[in-house]
């Protein structure tokens, strides 16, 4: 199958990556990091269990296909790995759930000037490729990851002059993983963007002040960081963003609509199009689509992967209905708000509700655009 860049979302049904990880493969994650299984083993284990988990999203109908995110701890994690630079420090934002629960959790820190030693997700792609038919996507944490969850205190001293300069390193390893990806035959990447949505949120623009940073020209800084990832990228490769507001056992770090980032978001960032949590209220209304240029689409990301009860066909006709009020039909798509294990822990879901929610979207998105 051959993806255009178009505007359009290349499949009416999408999801977003990471998928349940199986008990033997969490299992088997615990033994690797402790050193009783070895690299072969464990190897052999995340093998299988991507052979599974591909027949897995073909048989609940999608044309769009991942590896489940097998080989990763959590979804920057490898991306962190093999980038020299890089070390794990304590986060300065916090999940919390409804009841007011809150989680701590880590994020990258610069140590030293970034440099890039191997690559990061063409072993996923080149596995996955010749066990199906359908388009197997590649997603990576967008760059803001690497700076924002230690904004005030991101980098040890004497490193870079300022972001733009770190950016710009950092950039060009993801420019170096898509020239890669795109010479292995690879045409869908997918951005995880979190630091952006949580800037729609009040509450964390207030932190974000509170430690150094102006909200504002972190938008514009962020924006422009996606830009600098995707520079040169060749014309049969296709970029979504995914707008993801915090995805840990079923906690989240934001809430907020679109409404602070969608203007600069939407008409600055080159790409194709943008997946976006609207699972819940706290996603706000589908107003900011209205923002949305005339050559960019949306996945409406209706469905929940945080919780088990499944949504109705009806609901989510009436649902994408609202947001064509905003958006050419024939621009949008569905998909799950989120991936259902950004962590091996992965979310409070059985792998039942998992093939249930993905096999709603593929039946929502003939329901509502035949």
């Amino acid at each position: 199958m051959s993806l255009t860049a178009n505007g359009r979302p290349p499949f009416r049904a999408d999801h977003i990556g990471s998928l349940l990880r199986p008990a033997k493969l969490r299992e088997a994650h615990k033994q690797h990091a402790a050193g009783s299984i070895g690299d072969a083993d464990f190897r052999t284990i995340q093998d299988q269990a991507i052979r599974e988990v591909v027949k897995l999203q073909e048989g609940a109908g999608l044309q769009v296909v991942t590896d489940g995110e097998f080989r990763r701890a959590s979804y920057w994690g490898r991306f962190v790995s093999l980038i020299d630079g890089f070390v794990i420090k304590e986060a300065q934002f916090t999940f919390h759930d409804d009841h007011g629960h809150e989680t701590a959790f880590t994020a990258p820190h610069v140590v030293s000037r970034l440099k890039r030693r191997a690559s990061i997700g063409l072993e996923e792609f080149t596995f996955v490729k010749p066990l199906t038919k359908a388009v197997p996507k590649i997603t990576m944490p967008a760059p803001s990851t690497m700076h924002y969850w230690r904004v005030g205190n991101w980098t040890d001293p004497g490193i870079y002059r300022d972001a733009k300069e770190f950016f710009a390193d950092l950039g060009r390893a993801y420019q170096q993983e898509i020239a890669e990806l795109a010479a292995a035959g690879c045409q869908y990447v997918q951005l995880d963007e979190v630091a952006l949505a949580n800037l729609c949120d009040p509450v964390s623009r207030y932190k974000a002040k509170a430690l150094g940073a102006d909200p504002d020209s972190l938008v514009e800084l962020y924006v422009e960081a996606i830009n600098e990832a995707v520079r040169n990228l060749p014309a049969d490769m296709v970029v979504g963003v995914h707008m993801c507001r915090g995805n840990f056992k079923g906690k989240y770090l934001s809430e907020g609509g679109y409404d602070s980032v969608a203007d600069k978001l939407f008409n600055g960032a080159r790409v194709n199009h943008f997946l976006l949590e609207y699972d819940t209220p706290r996603a706000g209304d589908f107003a900011p689509l209205g923002s949305l240029p005339k050559n960019k689409g949306v996945v409406l990301g209706l469905v929940s992967s945080k919780v088990p009860q499944l949504e109705a066909i009806e609901v989510l006709k009436r649902r994408a209905d609202e947001a064509a009020k905003y958006v050419d039909p024939e621009r949008l798509a569905i998909s799950p708000q989120c991936g259902f294990a950004s962590t091996v822990a992965g979310n409070p879901v059985t792998e039942a509700d998992e093939v249930a929610k993905l096999r709603l979207c593929v039946e929502a998105a003939r329901a509502i655009w035949g």
